[in-house]
C-alpha cells in the first residue's frame, strides 16, 4: 500500500469489517500475503525493495489461486513504473483499477476485470460493464479516498467471489458513504473524518436510497 495513506486505507477497510495488513517487510511477506484472503498492490510510493516484495506478494496468491487487485498509481507519470505495472498485469491480477490517465496507458481489454475511476466509475469485463454515479467531488480533494476505496473492494472480495459484484457493491457503498458525509462537513479536512464515520454506519436503507448502479451489456 502507498505509504503516504497507510493509516487512512487501514481505517476504512477495518470499519467495513475487514482486517488490514499493510505489511512490505521482505521477511514477512510471503506469511503474510498466505493468511490473506485478498492482495493488494498500490504502486504509489515505489522503490527496489518494495517492487521485490510486491512480486513475492504476487507470486504467493497466484500460486493459492486467492484473488488480488492492481492499483497502478501514477504510472502515466513515469516509463519505469508503467514497465512495472505492465509486468504485473502479465502475472494476471483479478482487477486493475486507475484513472483516466492510467487506464489510457495500461488498456481496457485483457485478462482480469478492469475499474476506471472518475466522477462515474466504469466497471467492465468482456461484454458487460457496470457504472456506478457516486460519490463527491471532495473525494479528489482528501489523498488517500481511493487507495481506500481499493482496499475497500479488497474487503468485499474477500466475502464475494464475483469481482464484478464485489466492486460495483464497495464502489457504490464508498460513493454513498461520501454524499452522506459531505453535508456534515466543512470541507475536505473535515470530510475525511465524516467519511470514515459514514463508512463505519452506512446500511441497507441509505444504499437502496442514494445508490446510482447501472447495468450495460453489449
Amino acid at each position: 500500500m502507498n505509504t503516504v495513506v497507510q493509516k487512512f486505507t487501514a481505517d476504512g477497510i477495518t470499519v467495513v469489517g475487514g482486517i488490514p495488513s499493510m505489511t512490505s517487510s521482505p521477511e514477512e511477506i510471503a506469511d503474510f500475503a498466505a493468511r490473506a484472503d485478498v492482495l493488494t498492490v498500490n504502486l504509489g510510493t515505489l522503490d527496489a525493495e518494495r517492487r521485490r516484495v510486491i512480486l513475492r506478494a504476487v507470486e504467493v496468491v497466484n500460486a493459492a489461486g486467492k484473488p488480488w487487485i492492481l492499483d497502478p498509481v501514477h504510472c502515466d507519470y513515469s516509463p519505469s513504473r508503467l514497465a512495472f505495472a505492465q509486468e504485473l498485469i502479465a502475472l494476471g491480477p483479478t482487477i486493475v483499477r486507475g484513472n483516466a490517465a492510467e487506464m489510457a496507458l495500461i488498456g481496457s481489454t485483457g485478462p482480469g476485470l478492469r475499474i476506471q475511476t472518475g466522477e462515474v466509475d466504469r466497471i467492465g469485463s468482456g461484454g458487460e460493464g457496470v457504472r456506478v454515479a457516486n460519490g463527491h467531488r471532495w473525494m479528489a480533494e482528501v489523498t488517500g479516498t481511493g487507495c481506500l476505496t481499493g482496499g475497500v473492494i479488497a474487503a468485499f472480495m474477500a466475502v464475494e467471489p464475483d469481482a464484478l459484484v464485489a466492486a460495483a457493491s464497495a464502489l457504490a457503498v464508498t460513493g454513498v458513504a461520501a454524499e452522506l458525509a459531505a453535508p456534515l462537513s466543512r470541507g475536505p479536512g473535515s470530510f475525511g473524518v465524516a467519511f470514515l464515520d459514514a463508512l463505519s454506519a452506512i446500511g441497507e436503507r441509505e444504499l437502496l436510497t442514494h445508490a446510482r448502479i447501472h447495468y450495460d451489456q453489449d
